[in-house]
This record gives C-alpha cells, sequence and structure tokens, in this order.
C-alpha cells in the first residue's frame, strides 16, 4: 500500500513539473522577439533621418550668410564715369540684397585712390587699368592688386581746335595723359593714325622721346589725365581717358579711337583693386560677383554703347 502511495504521488509530480514548462515556454517567446524587433527598427531608422537631414541642410545656410554680411560696410573709391555710376546704379542695390552697404567715394585723379586705399581708408578702388596699377605699385611701393578685371575703356582723339584728321595743321598741338602708362597708349594711337612713327619696339612703355618721325611736327602737350578734356580749347587734339570723357561730356567730339583688338585693348582692362590679401574677404568676393553680373554687363552696354566694353 505504501508503494502504491509513492508511485501515485511521483506520478503527480511528474505531471506538475511538466504543466509549469508548458506554461513557461509560450510566455517567454512572444515577449522577446516582437516586442523587440518593431520598437528598434520603425523607431530608430525613419525618426533620425528625417529629423537631421531636413533640419540642419535649410537652417545652416541662411544663417551663415546673413552673419557673414551683418552690418558690413564697403567703401571704395572710384573716378565719377563710368566707375561710379556702374557702382551706384547697379552694383549697390545687388549688394544692399546681401545685407552689404556700399558707400562710393569720388576722386577727380588717379593718385589719391590708390594711396586711399594703401592706407586703409577705402577697401578697394575702382578707376584704373592693370598697367597703371602695377607701375604704381613700382613707383610709390604700394602692395595692391587686382581682384577681377571689368571693362575696357577705348583710349579716343577728340576734336579741338582742329576737327580734321586727315589735315592735320603743321605744328598741331595734341594733348596727352602725363601718367606713363596712358601716355604710351596715346603715342600708339597717333601711330595708328599715321600722325608720328614711334622707335620700334617701345611698345606701351613709349614716350615722346622714342619719336623717330614727326611729319607734321606736332608738339606732344602732357597734362595730367583728369585734365586733358579741359584743354580741348586750346590744342587742336586731345587724347583722352574714355571716363574723363564721359564725365567732361566731349564723347560727342570723338574722332577715333584704339582698336578693341589693340594692345592697349588687352593690356589696359579696367579693375576692382585691393590690398593684396583681402581679395579673399567674403565681402570683397561679393562685390566682384556684382561687378561682373549681368546686370552690370547690360547697364555698361545700353548706357556706353562703344565707349566702355566689357571684358567678363
Amino acid at each position: 500500500m505504501k508503494k502504491l502511495l509513492s508511485l501515485l504521488l511521483a506520478l503527480v509530480l511528474v505531471l506538475g513539473l511538466t504543466a509549469c514548462q508548458s506554461a513557461e515556454s509560450p510566455a517567454e517567446s512572444p515577449v522577446e522577439s516582437p516586442a523587440e524587433s518593431p520598437v528598434e527598427s520603425p523607431a530608430d531608422s525613419p525618426a533620425e533621418s528625417p529629423a537631421e537631414s531636413p533640419a540642419e541642410s535649410p537652417a545652416e545656410s541662411p544663417a551663415e550668410t546673413q552673419a557673414a554680411f551683418q552690418d558690413v560696410t564697403l567703401v571704395v573709391g572710384a573716378t565719377p564715369a563710368p566707375h561710379a555710376q556702374i557702382l551706384n546704379d547697379v552694383v549697390k542695390p545687388l549688394l544692399a540684397e546681401q545685407g552689404i552697404t556700399l558707400e562710393v567715394s569720388e576722386f577727380t585723379d588717379y593718385v589719391l585712390p590708390n594711396t586711399a586705399l594703401e592706407e586703409g581708408d577705402l577697401d578697394a578702388n575702382y578707376f584704373q587699368h592693370i598697367s597703371y596699377l602695377n607701375n604704381f605699385n613700382l613707383e610709390h611701393g604700394t602692395n595692391l592688386v587686382s581682384a577681377v578685371s571689368v571693362h575696357f575703356e577705348p583710349l579716343g582723339i577728340y576734336a579741338g581746335k582742329s576737327s580734321d584728321l586727315s589735315a592735320i595743321p603743321e605744328g598741331a598741338q595734341i594733348a596727352v595723359p602725363n601718367d606713363t602708362t596712358n601716355e604710351a597708349r596715346a603715342l600708339q594711337l597717333l601711330v595708328a593714325l599715321g600722325i608720328i612713327e614711334l622707335e620700334e619696339g617701345v611698345g606701351l612703355e613709349a614716350t615722346a622721346l622714342d619719336i623717330t618721325a614727326n611729319p607734321y611736327n606736332v608738339e606732344i602737350v602732357e597734362i595730367e589725365a583728369a585734365q586733358v578734356p579741359r584743354t580741348l580749347q586750346d590744342v587742336d587734339f586731345a587724347v583722352c581717358n574714355g571716363n574723363y570723357a564721359l564725365d567732361a561730356g566731349i564723347t560727342d567730339q570723338l574722332l577715333d579711337s584704339e582698336a578693341n583688338d589693340s594692345e592697349g585693348a588687352t593690356a589696359y582692362a579696367n579693375v576692382l583693386a585691393v590690398r593684396a590679401g583681402d581679395e579673399t574677404r567674403p565681402e570683397i568676393q561679393a562685390l566682384v560677383a556684382a561687378l561682373t553680373s549681368e546686370e552690370v554687363r547690360s547697364y555698361i552696354e545700353e548706357t556706353y554703347g562703344a565707349n566702355v566694353v566689357p571684358v567678363f
């Protein structure tokens, strides 16, 4: 009897353990697999990607641009026409859209804009061609560089007391700019017109001392560039820079000018000048972009015609 009871108890214990194991197994399995997989995958992957990508990209660029040009003012020196006109009429509003205030300081000579730039009174200047700038650096010990070439102003010969280039009076007086580079251009124009001949090979370093033939015995009158238009009533002809001719309102007295494919055209593009090292400043780069924009090209072509030619 005791043995029978012991067997029955053992059987009950085995059945009980088996039932417990069966109950535990279905409870553990659904908790681990379905709960971990959906929580990690949909929550991590889709949630991180949209949050990082759209939020970072559009927000950084405008903020950085605004910060870079916040309360920025550029002071640029320029001669009145066409340089200051281009800056005031077209470039100033383009820069204003970027948060840059452009102040244009006008000069009427070729020396002060460079000395003011070298001394830090200007951020840039826009009035001269690259050959004049290079020569100025050599003569004055300045360290100015071109940030970009903008346009070419053909040097022209204008009527004074005489107006017929086919009938040059004996001993005619011809006024030319007295700075080294522009005088050479003026003399080369007179060569092209058959008025004088120069020593071979002098090119754009020519001076009146290099004249080898002078069939009309013309007198070369050297005048400060800005003053040349004012001499027209006193001389037979005057060779004048385009910007000063525009400013003086004498373009209707133009008789002839440098060809667009002349040596002067390639060597005398007008540039935006800055102190060496400043050409990488973001605000200077913005000024360069504005000066070489399609808006400026259209303005130059419509306003000045053949007197000013874009080179960008």
